[in-house]
């Protein structure tokens, strides 16, 4: 689980975190990152081809461009916090918390829909909050984002 530049610069770490102590679950690492542009290419390495289904070539790419700016902390901070949280259901816990990823159609009482807009101008939706869509892309994230010594279990 990510908290993004927004969600830094805005101070709504303690609330996040709050809002996730909801699950019962237990956090075993965190650590803030300043995120690399390469770093940022990685973590969203499955996001391209999507976004070019979505809106063509060209403007998929544009698109990409900005979420990457946007992890990147190009348009608030240049840092972010990641965290692992273990338990049973993690990840459907900590998304059913965090919402939709799109905060105008997010549950106005989530992570997402409390917090988050769409950016005006560049259209990244400003979420506050990334998490994992599946185990199995947690596990990949969490060893992208983590040496396994520091994960305290």
């Amino acid at each position: 689980m990510i908290i993004k530049p927004d969600g830094l610069l805005k101070s709504l770490t303690g609330n996040i975190i709050t809002a996730l102590s909801e699950t019962k679950l237990k956090i075993v690492a965190a650590k803030v990152v300043k995120v690399t542009r390469e770093f940022a290419e990685k973590h969203y390495s499955q996001l391209l081809p999507g976004l070019i289904n979505k809106f063509g070539e060209e403007k998929g790419k544009k698109v990409f461009e900005e979420v990457l700016n946007y992890l990147q902390g190009k348009f608030h901070t240049d840092r972010i916090l990641a965290l692992v949280y273990k338990g049973e259901d993690a990840v459907q816990k900590v998304r059913t918390i965090a919402g939709e990823t799109n905060p105008e159609k997010a549950s106005p009482t989530s992570i997402r829909g409390r917090y988050g807009r769409i950016h005006s101008e560049t259209k990244v939706f400003e979420n506050v909050i990334h998490c994992s869509d599946s185990e199995e892309n947690a596990k990949k994230e969490i060893l992208l984002w983590f040496k396994q010594e520091e994960i305290v279990e």
